[in-house]
């Protein structure tokens, strides 16, 4: 699996590159929904929801650079993702890092962030880092089945919450190869924090002041969601590149190939947030 690799942009970064270049020359595409488009977007963003992407990708101009937002990141990563694994365009694909809050001047501490995670350090500590995104995934999940998630988006959070602890097992398998005196899976499991969100917060604290936050509900857990499901892509992709065993190659281009389908779920959720509203 080839390295998806695309720019970060911050708001300052893009109001430049817009000054800079000509409108022929780059498509910014908004990625929300029509109501979000409708209330705000940035001037001369063509709109294309995430949940109709896929079946229009191919529709983006192929000589032009490609420009992605949303509302704090979540769906644009994904659909950047997409246009750089489908080849859109031979020019450069960004999105923009914090999405409209970001470019409203919002602090990122009006939305919460997921860490970004070091794949650089011993094998066994990154598979640690790993075990602990699962983890994180799993608490995440779970914490908004019992609180703020709709009844029309449960079914795809319970399903998405199993699949986190059977990763996390797929890991686990690894790490007892790299160290021999590993605790049992249950034991160092139950132990993980997954303390995932930048500065150190809790679900239970991101849960209590979930509804104070800007934007819709169901469409905010949906992007925190891509969030953590593409830093756990991303993790995984790097982690290929850093074994020689082909056993453990394949076990994490699994475990990437199965964060881009837990992605590509979230993003055809969004029409359940229709059905909540």
């Amino acid at each position: 699996m080839e390295h998806v690799d695309f720019q970060n942009l911050t708001p300052e970064m893009l109001k430049k590159f817009i000054n800079r270049h000509t409108e022929s020359s780059y498509r910014l595409v908004d990625v929300r929904q029509p109501d979000e488009y409708e209330t705000a977007h940035i001037p001369g963003a063509h709109l294309i929801p995430l949940p109709n992407l896929e079946a229009r990708l191919y529709q983006l101009p192929e000589d032009q650079d490609l420009i992605f937002y949303c509302h704090s990141g979540g769906r644009s990563a994904y659909a950047a993702t997409l246009a750089v694994e489908g080849e859109v365009t031979s020019k450069t694909v960004s999105h923009l890092a914090g999405g409209m809050l970001a470019w409203n001047g919002k602090t990122l501490a009006a939305f919460p962030r997921v860490g970004v995670f070091d794949s650089t350090t011993d094998l066994a500590d990154v598979l640690m880092t790993a075990m602990n995104l699962e983890k994180g995934a799993f608490l995440f999940y779970n914490s908004f089945l019992k609180t703020a998630a709709p009844e029309s988006l449960k079914p795809t959070l319970i399903n998405l919450s199993k699949a986190e602890e059977i990763h996390a097992r797929k890991i686990y398998g690894q790490l007892a190869k790299a160290d021999a005196a590993v605790a049992k899976f249950e034991t160092l499991y139950a132990g993980l924090k997954g303390d995932i969100l930048e500065g150190g917060q809790t679900f239970d604290e991101l849960t209590a002041r979930f509804s104070d936050m800007t934007g819709d509900v169901c469409l905010n857990i949906i992007e925190i969601a891509l969030s953590i499901e593409f830093a756990a892509f991303d993790l995984y992709r790097n982690m290929v590149e850093r074994v020689a065993d082909p056993i453990a190659k394949n076990t994490f281009l699994d475990i990437a190939q199965a964060e881009k389908g837990h992605m590509r779920t979230l993003s055809h959720a969004i029409e359940h947030c229709r059905k909540a509203g």
